[in-house]
């Protein structure tokens, strides 16, 4: 008897749970980190059951409850967006060195400068990465352990939320790309599209970035990015 009881209290908890999740999300700006919930809901919760059962609760909803990477944020049914969508709040295009350059550093990431242009086969213009950087979707992530030690780049959570992906295994591949137009006749038959890794998973070769990093090689912070 004793074995089955906190089975029974967890399924009447459930709905208060998820009622605590709900409001959490909710009231926060950005998307929510699953280790925040983890310290607001009571202890030992199942934070993942708890956030799946609200996830399928809105699922049918004209708000849905949204995962990218482990962060949680409502957003708007991808079927109802055009009702709310607004001429002056569009996001201005990006070039095409803006695309390539921010493909590149989704799908090869950690990336360095110089790889991208190795890549590209052309310079990468300062200009190109502080629009990525200024629209939060790149960030500088860590240090190659390598002569002159260069800095990596990577995506963000911001990155994964505008593009409606969980996780970088949900960008496309090679035959998808192809099939949606967006790889043009110029691009060399070779050309093989890696799987990305996880959002924060660092490579063997690369040390993870600090504050002190940035200081010595004259970058500010990614949110108020330029690099030299």
């Amino acid at each position: 008897m004793s074995d089955e009881a906190p089975i029974e209290i967890a399924m009447m908890d459930m709905p208060e749970l998820m009622r605590i999740a709900e409001a959490l999300v909710f009231a926060s700006a950005e998307p929510v980190s699953e280790a925040f919930l983890a310290d607001r809901l009571p202890h030992g919760t199942n934070v993942s059951e708890v956030m799946a059962r609200l996830m399928e609760f809105y699922a049918p909803r004209g708000v849905n409850l949204v995962r990218m990477a482990d962060r949680w944020a409502f957003r708007t049914a991808a079927d109802l967006s055009f009702v709310i969508r607004k001429d002056d709040n569009e996001v201005k295009k990006l070039s095409r060195a803006a695309l390539e350059v921010l493909a590149i550093i989704a799908y090869h990431q950690p990336v360095t400068r110089a790889e991208i242009e190795d890549i590209r086969g052309v310079q990468t213009s300062r200009g190109t990465l502080d629009v990525l950087m200024e629209a939060g979707w790149v960030r500088f992530r860590g240090r190659r352990r390598s002569p002159g030690r260069p800095v990596t780049l990577g995506t963000t959570v911001e990155f994964l939320d505008h593009f409606g992906l969980e996780e970088l295994r949900d960008l496309p591949g090679l035959e998808e790309l192809k099939g949606a137009g967006l790889l043009s006749g110029r691009i060399p038959p070779s050309l093989s599209i890696p799987l990305p890794g996880t959002e924060d998973e660092l490579a063997e070769d690369e040390d993870p970035i600090t504050q002190m990093d940035l200081a010595e090689l004259g970058l500010l912070a990614p949110s108020g990015g330029a690099e030299n």
